[in-house]
């Protein structure tokens, strides 16, 4: 599933192609896919609004329409959305929901194993209430971080994959912080000491940082709105790298599961 600087990329690179755009017509394949409010219907409610801008929440892509309503995507394990110049251009594979501008181009969702939503929200509709804060905002402090974790008794990596508490990050970005942190997966949140929480704080914003640099981490299907591939993969420690040298101290990476995820870590560097 793409994490916070997979959608990052892919908002920004939307912000850069569609911003603006008028939507003159809506393609809906798999209503299933295409979610409006209670008595409307999603094609039409969309016919003749702007966007306005396109940005991200936690793993949402959220565009702004000049109406004032939202249209939130979760694009979920192999959701793609990307843009065509041309809407005369034959459909992306698997594209179930299609957005025709007024200018010619297109925006196609597909969504190959069908769990991915787009949902239009009203105005005034508090979508986002359950997400939690923003980690590379000012907000997500190193303090705010402490308090927390304070009382916590699961897992730690659990705790970071629990979008009520962070929004955005996911498996791999949870494995590389900690391995930056030099802290354990399986370590109750509420018993890290004060000056490992500042350092798992500042592992999250760096790794956060460096892989929205790199556009994302591209391992399965993720690619940007212009079909592009990240390049975060080449920099991964330990995700997916069961059986390599750790790059600290060359100790083997193992892959346990913890919480139904699987979880590679470093068992010597990370105690």
């Amino acid at each position: 599933m793409p994490e916070l600087p997979e959608v990052e990329t892919i908002a920004r690179g939307l912000q850069r192609a569609i911003a603006g755009k008028t939507i003159a017509a809506v393609d809906v394949t798999l209503p299933k896919i295409a979610v409006a409010p209670p008595g409307r219907r999603f094609s039409t409610s969309l016919q003749r609004d702007t966007i306005r801008r396109v940005t991200r929440r936690g793993k949402y892509v959220v565009f702004d329409l000049r109406s004032g309503r939202r249209l939130v995507t979760s694009l979920r394990m192999t959701g793609r959305l990307i843009v065509q110049a041309n809407a005369a251009l034959e459909l992306l594979p698997y594209t179930h929901v299609a957005l025709r501008f007024t200018d010619g181009s297109r925006l196609c969702f597909s969504e190959m194993r069908q769990f991915g939503r787009m949902r239009l929200v009203e105005a005034d509709e508090p979508w986002d209430a359950a997400l939690g804060v923003e980690p590379l905002e000012s907000s997500f402090t190193a303090r705010a971080f402490i308090g927390m974790l304070s009382g916590r008794s699961g897992a730690i990596k659990v705790f970071l994959l629990d979008q009520r508490r962070i929004a955005g990050i996911g498996n791999i970005y949870a494995c590389e912080a900690l391995w930056e942190a030099r802290i354990r997966p399986d370590k109750p949140a509420g018993s890290l000491t004060k000056p490992a929480i500042r350092r798992l704080h500042a592992a999250i914003v760096d790794v956060l940082t460096r892989a929205t640099d790199l556009r994302g981490t591209s391992v399965d299907d993720y690619v940007d709105a212009e079909g592009l591939r990240g390049g975060f993969q080449n920099r991964l420690s330990v995700y997916g790298r069961e059986g390599q040298k750790c790059p600290r101290c060359g100790s083997l990476i193992v892959r346990t599961v913890l919480g139904q995820r699987g979880t590679w870590w470093c068992r010597r560097c990370q105690k």
